[in-house]
């Protein structure tokens, strides 16, 4: 009874939790404001959040408060992704929200949370979404009334060596980009700010002064009592069972309680959100769930102070703050435990059993951090689980085979970080159909069905894990579920390895210099440009449209930006654009017959372009779309012998007046029929694409080996092409451009059909802007004065600097073996460039077009140096 009248007398909601803690004597811990903040196990739920007032009420009755019979949509999962989604949507105006949590708010992952929030992460989008969380989390308690235990600590991410060094020093150029406050350090300022860290074997540190802890569960009562004001409907113990569609679409929702009518279902559900998906059985998500260990420690003889940095180990595999005058420390194993395969439902998720032998490397790395903390008494290990995807990226977006239904999970221990970023932008993209920045590294279309397989993501989680504090120095990959390069669940391979080579001493030396694949790659490219090379590129996606009349012209006229209206054979290369002009697609159409169309477009597109095609269909029997991309395997002959090869195998004339650029022949190879050999290369260079049935694939490649050896035919690799590509000018789809990209801004108006009356998707945001004018231009840039054997190397995402001010960031970079140097492709204007590469600025070159004067003079230099060695001799 004095619950009630406490209860009664109490203004914040946020006293309803903690009295019923209070009264449960096998509460694990309180909520505090500087804790992770452990709930009670038993506590009894509160049926509905709607007011403070509310739920005072709710708690005097055991009567279950009726589920509404219809909302506009539906949130699965009352964790602190769930409710920072209904936070926004509300904010944006929505009304008839609903939130359904089948256990009690906040009771999964989120209570067990480490409650860091630090911007350090590894692509920009995500550190937007971090700094973005950070200031919603700084201003929650002044919105709301709701404490969240909010501290300013900052964070140092500590460097053990000179690699990891230069990544944090690469990680501050990127963050200066973006105007968060950040700090190269030298051990010795570390011990100032930090009082227990050991700096006797570092070599510097990136100091966050920004970074904050939390009280995760606090954060998340404020965030769902701030969407309740709002007119949110937050039910707890409220089960989802099924969701319902109808032709595609979402229509309701089926919880144990009854059904709900609904246009929008999202699923936040964390954990467990392979339940909620697998009852939609057109729905699949690619995470697993991995323990995740911490230790809480009693407080120090000195206790430590709340504002203490937040200390990043990654070398050491460890995190350590502050807690309650002691420390919470946890880290990321080199082997971790995956658990949940079998993908069962749990209500709600406890401490799991403590494991203190697999926990003794990180213990070890954190005593040999912080010296002092062995006279500590440790006071719990906490196991908990957090959920992982395949390539260490959230999960967020519409899913390809149902609209209205979106999905935001897969957090990979980062969701305190990323829930109020990721909820922000899921939010715009349900209100507006896009987010306001580029998300497509964390669409759920970057996955297909490969990537769901439970085996797979067994394997994958337990090398995710480590990864999210191994040094990942460019061009890494992945080792399971594949051989060489992964792209889309499709292996490729980078280069080919000559005779005598140690193919692992060369996968096992990465680094941010001269890489050691440096030459391999160079007689690659010079046997392209020289003689020809094969590259596979079966990895491409390719649709075939077809009609009965011309209704897949008509679809594709509408969707392209591009005329498609050619004769048959003729290759159209263009974009697919959004209403604002920006690119969703990038690719090459042929028109192979009448009424039919083949639509090539890049590899990690294949559910993304499938998706965007679908969704833009008429509801037309007599207009077909087929995914054909595992039908063909796809041969990149590449090189002015490229012709002499084709020719002897098909007995027909493969020169630019028999077989002009851009065009499409089905025509026998070798033995083989049916072949749709294509005058492209993908990178400039002169050369055919050869589309293969699967089924003569290997006869096909045995034939043009054969054939080409005495044109001194070789295999080569994606890591060729890249150079190649981009020498050349080619900007690709996912790098270089973008939904927020535009034709005008990147060279390509030519690809845009001005001159006809079609109403083309974004035509009307072309023509605005280019009575406007584009404000930034896609260039390429050189780099000057820059040592190729010396000098630390540019990948991509580097700082752009014009007249000395921050203007941008590289797109994509590769070395030029033509041009011996490196060149970089960006969004910018004119002035003079130099580009940020770890801290230090190398002049650069600009130019709108490819160099190809540039080319030819240094061939002539190179040729009249032979001609004067020759003589000299």
């Amino acid at each position: 009874a004095c619950c009630v009248v406490i209860l009664l007398l109490c203004s914040e909601a946020c006293c309803v939790v903690i009295l019923l803690a209070c009264l449960c004597s096998d509460s694990p811990g309180l909520l505090c404001s500087d804790s992770p903040g452990l709930l009670c196990s038993d506590s009894p739920g509160l049926g509905i959040w709607s007011s403070p007032r509310r739920l005072a009420s709710a708690v005097e009755t055991t009567q279950p408060i009726p589920l509404p019979s219809q909302a506009r949509v539906v949130i699965c999962g009352g964790g602190i992704v769930g409710t920072s989604v209904a936070y926004h949507l509300a904010k944006l105006g929505w009304t008839e929200i609903v939130l359904l949590e089948q256990g009690r708010l906040g009771a999964g992952t989120t209570r067990l949370c480490a409650g860091i929030v630090s911007v350090a992460k590894p692509i920009s989008i995500e550190c937007k979404m971090a700094d973005y969380s950070n200031s919603l989390y700084e201003h929650l308690e002044e919105e709301t009334g709701v404490k969240t235990g909010y501290v300013k600590t900052g964070s140092l991410c500590l460097a053990q060596n000179q690699d990891r060094f230069l990544s944090l020093k690469r990680l501050a150029s990127r963050l200066n980009v973006m105007g968060i406050p950040c700090n190269v350090i030298k051990p010795k300022e570390v011990s100032k700010l930090h009082p227990l860290v050991n700096i006797h074997d570092l070599v510097g540190a990136l100091h966050l002064p920004g970074d904050a802890v939390v009280s995760p569960p606090d954060v998340n009562h404020a965030l769902a009592t701030a969407a309740a004001r709002h007119g949110v409907q937050i039910h707890e113990r409220t089960t989802v069972n099924h969701v319902m569609m109808e032709k595609g679409h979402v229509t309701a929702v089926e919880t144990d309680r009854g059904a709900i009518e609904c246009e929008y279902f999202v699923n936040c559900a964390g954990q467990v959100t392979l339940y909620p998906l697998r009852v939609c059985t057109k729905v699949s998500v690619p995470l697993h769930g991995c323990e995740h260990f911490y230790l809480l420690s009693k407080p120090l003889p000195e206790p430590l102070q709340p504002s203490t940095p937040v200390v990043m180990d990654m070398d050491g595999r460890i995190y350590v703050r502050a807690w309650q005058g002691g420390v919470l420390s946890g880290g990321f194993e080199k082997n971790p435990k995956p658990i949940f395969t079998e993908g069962r439902n749990q209500l709600e998720i406890q401490t799991m059993q403590e494991d203190w032998d697999h926990f003794e490397p990180m213990l070890s790395a954190l005593l040999r951090r912080m010296p002092e903390l062995e006279v500590c008494e440790i006071q719990q290990l906490v196991n908990c689980p957090e959920s992982f995807t395949p390539d260490m990226r959230c999960l967020m977006g519409e899913t390809p085979g149902v609209h209205g239904y979106f999905v935001l999970a897969g957090m990979n221990a980062s969701g305190l970080a990323f829930a109020g970023g990721a909820g922000k932008y899921l939010a715009e993209w349900m209100t507006y159909g896009y987010p306001t920045a580029n998300v497509w590294p964390l669409d759920i279309k970057r996955f297909g069905n490969l990537q769901s397989s439970r085996t797979f993501l067994r394997h994958r989680v337990m090398e995710v894990m480590p990864l999210l504090y191994n040094l990942k120095v460019p061009r890494w990959d992945f080792q399971t579920g594949r051989q060489w390069m992964e792209k889309h669940g499709f292996e490729r391979a980078k280069y080919f390895i000559p005779a005598g080579k140690d193919l692992l001493s060369l996968d096992a030396s990465k680094t941010f210099y001269k890489p050691d694949w440096f030459d391999i790659v160079g007689a690659e490219v010079k046997c392209c440009k020289e003689a020809v090379c094969v590259i596979d590129m079966s990895s491409f996606t390719k649709f075939e449209l077809t009609s009965t009349d011309d209704q897949a012209l008509a679809l594709l006229q509408h969707l392209c930006a591009n005329d498609l209206d050619v004769p048959v054979g003729h290759i159209v290369h263009t974009g697919m654009l959004n209403e604002r002009g920006g690119y969703e697609n990038d690719c090459s159409v042929v028109r192979v017959k009448k009424n039919s169309f083949f639509i090539i477009s890049p590899t990690d597109q294949q559910v993304h372009c499938w998706s965007w095609l679908k969704k833009h269909m008429p509801d037309d029997p007599q207009l077909h779309l087929e995914d054909v991309s595992w039908k063909y395997t796809a041969l990149n002959l590449i090189g002015p012998r490229a012709m002499d090869v084709l020719g002897e195998l098909s007995y027909v004339s493969m020169t630019p007046e028999h077989f002009p650029s851009l065009f499409c022949k089905e025509m026998s190879v070798g033995y083989a029929n049916g072949i749709r050999v294509m005058s492209m290369t993908h990178t400039g260079e002169p050369g055919f694409m050869l589309y293969i049935p699967i089924e003569y694939a290997l006869h096909v490649y045995n034939e043009v080996m054969s054939v080409g050896q005495k044109y001194g035919i070789r295999n080569a690799g994606y890591y060729a092409l890249r150079s190649l590509r981009i020498e050349k000018f080619f900007a690709f789809w996912g790098q270089d451009l973008d939904p927020f990209t535009t034709p005008l801004e990147c060279g390509r108006e030519f690809r845009v059909k001005f001159d006809t009356d079609i109403d083309f998707l974004g035509r009307a945001s072309l023509l605005h802007q280019r009575q406007e004018g584009v404000s930034r231009r896609f260039i390429m840039l050189v780099l000057e004065d820059h040592d190729t054997e010396l000098d630390l190397w540019p990948w991509w995402g580097e700082p752009i600097y014009r007249n000395g001010e921050l203007c941008g960031t590289t797109t994509s970079s590769a070395y030029s073996y033509t041009l011996e140097r490196h060149v970089c492709l960006d969004f910018i204007n004119r002035g003079d460039y130099e580009v940020d590469i770890a801290g230090q600025r190398y002049p650069a070159k600009a130019k709108l077009y490819p160099f190809s004067s540039l080319f030819a003079q240094q061939r002539r230099l190179k040729d009249e140096m032979e001609l004067s060695n020759f003589q000299g001799k």
